[in-house]
C-alpha cells in the first residue's frame, strides 16, 4: 500500500521536474492568477468504481450532508446525490472546474441536490458535513487537519490515495480500478480524529 502511494508521488514529481505537462500546468496558473489565486494542485479525476468504493466506504446516507473539497469536475457529489439521494456541495477554487462541475450536475439531473461553489477550501467552515471527500496532496490533507478536527462527531473523511500525517486512519483499504487497471488506496476517518 504504502509502496504504491509513494509510487504515485514519485511519478508526479517526476512528470513535472521532465516537464511532461508543463503547458497544461502553465495554463491553469495563468488562468487562475489572472482570477487572484493558483490552485494548489492540478485537477485528476478518480475513476468511477474508486468513487463507489470511497462513497461506501462512508456509509453515505440519504440524510447526509456531502463535501467534496477539490471537487474537480463534481462527480464524487454527483454519485453521492444520485446513488444515496443526499445533498452535496462541491468546492474548487478553479473556475473552469466549478464550470465543468455545474455542468456535470446539470446533465446529471441532481441539480435540486448538488451545489457547486467557487471557493478556497482552507477558509471553509467545515462543521456542518457529515461526510468529506478529498483527492489532494498529502500536504494539503494536512494543511486541512485543523478544518477537520472541527468536524461534530461521527463524521466520515475519505481521501483517494493520500493520507493526512499524522492522524490516524481508521482503515486504509485497496482497490485495483477496472478503468485503469492500477490500485487505488483509499483512506478513511472518523471525528473526532486520531493522532499517531
Amino acid at each position: 500500500m504504502l509502496r504504491n502511494v509513494l509510487w504515485i508521488t514519485a511519478t508526479v514529481v517526476l512528470a513535472a521536474a521532465a516537464g511532461l505537462y508543463p503547458s497544461w500546468a502553465s495554463r491553469q496558473n495563468e488562468k487562475a492568477a489572472a482570477r487572484g489565486r493558483i490552485p494548489d494542485v492540478g485537477f485528476s479525476a478518480t475513476p468511477h468504481d474508486v468513487v463507489a468504493k470511497m462513497l461506501k466506504l462512508a456509509e453515505v446516507r440519504r440524510d447526509d450532508l456531502v463535501y467534496d473539497l477539490g471537487c474537480g469536475d463534481g462527480r464524487l457529489v454527483v454519485a453521492a446525490a444520485k446513488q444515496y439521494g443526499c445533498r452535496a456541495v462541491g468546492y474548487d477554487i478553479d473556475p473552469d472546474c466549478v464550470e465543468r462541475a455545474r455542468r456535470n450536475v446539470k446533465h446529471s439531473g441532481v441539480d435540486d441536490l448538488v451545489r457547486i461553489k467557487q471557493a478556497d477550501i482552507f477558509a471553509l467552515d467545515l462543521s456542518q458535513a457529515d461526510v468529506i471527500l478529498l483527492y489532494l496532496l498529502p500536504d494539503l490533507n494536512i494543511r486541512l487537519t485543523p478544518q477537520l478536527e472541527k468536524l461534530k462527531p461521527g463524521a466520515r473523511i475519505v481521501s483517494h490515495e493520500f493520507g493526512m500525517g499524522v492522524v490516524e486512519p481508521d482503515l486504509v483499504v485497496e482497490h485495483v480500478s477496472a478503468e485503469d487497471n492500477r490500485p487505488h488506496a483509499i483512506f478513511f476517518w472518523t471525528a473526532p480524529l486520531k493522532k499517531k
